[in-house]
């Protein structure tokens, strides 16, 4: 069953609107923008932007995002309540579509009153000129999944067949197999934890913030419910948030100090500060400059600096001049689905091999880079082995220059699960799941593989 939690009380009404009225509507702006013409935005773009052209205030910022992501969190779920509901089954207009969703997300998921949730709905149905005929329906349907919540929760038992695009289960199951398969799936539902890369000695920093530390090397927030701003050490500089699994990557480069070292595709940059606080010298690039922006800023309040370049990382010169180069490459981040819900239903099948054929480009660049008898780690944060195993085992085919360097079972905390039969890091979201660190378990998808560029 799902767990209703408090997602902060609602502002006050903007723009004459009834009080909560506009979170609802930025909600289910993001969500319609999302799965209809805008794929390729992320949720969080997508919620930004409906967010600041409807001036909205910090806690109904913070509604409009726990109901769009609890959305798609269970828009397999929700789509299969709603359809089993309507005569004529889901409606193909995606604003009416993301209404209905939002307003049934509310209702089975969301510590918000059911009467709210409902009349917003109808409310905002009214509001939309080409919903406003369908006001009644979205009424009534609603009024249903109040009526019926213990049902809704009672069908939403497998959430690898019910709440997993087809095309992702089917690729699941082909790679991990049915048991490991559905236990991502049901990692997905659980959501993510707040993980932490410190500077300082991790005992001290768990004690004092009320975390307890992971085997491969971060810490794990047991209380989430405070604002990571807030949080002793922030603002000074001696942590940052990462995903645990996303952290390991860096690590296993193993950076000296005084290294030139080039993170490519570099934004957020968690791994760029992961090097530099080794006292690496980091050349960070990436063609997003307000993603570089952001990563400039964190460098800033971490005390941390690094070259930050804009740019295209496959035209990147300096040919055997970097002593390791970590390549985080762009990929179909299904490994975070955990963590951004909206990833499995704004990815396709096709996607996989167009960015499969850019991250071989990119890799065979980044190859060139690295000095002999240096370094390079590539890694992606994705489940599908086209962007991680495949990837590497076709570049060693065509590059006999380099060779790998075994993940080693002391370099992941002892968790032999974490490195694949070729020697290289698999991290799945089941994964450091369900064993009672804290509440929310698991890790990010992510694969990574650590090559040596051999000497002469």
């Amino acid at each position: 069953m799902a767990t209703r939690r408090n997602v902060g009380g609602q502002g006050p009404a903007v723009d004459g609107d009834v009080a909560g009225l506009a979170a609802r509507r930025v909600a289910q702006n993001a969500v319609a923008d999302l799965i209809g013409k805008n794929r390729a935005f992320a949720l969080e773009d997508a919620l930004e932007q409906a967010g600041r052209n409807a001036q909205l205030e910090p806690a109904d910022a913070a509604l409009a995002r726990a109901i769009a992501t609890v959305t798609f969190r269970r828009f397999g779920f929700l789509k299969r309540a709603l359809a089993a509901r309507l005569a004529q089954g889901l409606p193909e207009e995606p604003r009416l579509l993301a209404l209905l969703a939002t307003g049934a997300a509310q209702i089975v998921d969301l510590n918000v009153p059911d009467h709210a949730a409902v009349d917003l709905a109808v409310r905002l149905a009214k509001a939309d000129p080409q919903a406003q005929h369908l006001a009644g329906l979205v009424n009534a349907v609603l009024r249903r999944i109040v009526r019926e919540r213990d049902a809704v929760l009672a069908e939403a038992t497998d959430p690898l067949e019910n709440n997993t695009p087809l095309w992702l289960a089917t690729r699941w199951r082909a790679a991990y197999g049915p048991d490991l398969a559905q236990a991502i799936a049901r990692a997905h539902l659980r959501g993510a934890a707040i993980d932490l890369s410190v500077r300082g000695e991790m005992q001290a920093w768990a004690e004092r913030l009320g975390a307890d530390p992971l085997p491969i090397g971060s810490l794990r927030l047991r209380d989430t419910r405070t604002s990571v701003v807030d949080l002793s050490g922030y603002a000074e500089g001696e942590w940052w948030v990462q995903d645990a699994a996303a952290a390991i990557p860096a690590r296993l480069l193993d950076v000296a100090p005084g290294e030139r070292v080039a993170d490519l595709c570099a934004a957020p940059g968690g791994k760029t500060a992961q090097l530099a606080a080794r006292g690496a010298h980091v050349t960070a690039i990436d063609r997003s400059a307000p993603r570089l922006e952001r990563l400039r800023q964190n460098l800033t309040r971490l005390g941390l600096s690094a070259d930050i370049q804009v740019g295209d990382a496959l035209k990147m010169t300096g040919e055997g001049t970097f002593d390791a180069v970590l390549l985080d490459a762009p990929c179909s981040a299904t490994g975070t689905i955990r963590r951004h819900p909206d990833v499995a239903w704004t990815k396709a099948e096709p996607d996989i091999a167009r960015l499969a054929s850019l991250q071989s480009r990119l890799l065979d660049r980044a190859a060139l880079l690295v000095r002999p008898g240096g370094r390079l780690l590539y890694c992606t944060c994705s489940l599908e082995p086209e962007e991680g195993e495949q990837q590497v085992a076709a570049f060693l085919a065509r590059n006999g220059d380099y060779e790998r360097l075994p993940v080693m079972l002391n370099e992941v905390g002892g968790l032999g699960e974490l490195i694949d039969r070729n020697g290289d890091l698999r991290t799945l979201p089941a994964h450091l799941d369900g064993n009672g660190v804290t509440e929310r378990g698991g890790l990010d998808g992510f694969f990574a593989t650590r090559l040596k560029r051999r000497a002469g």
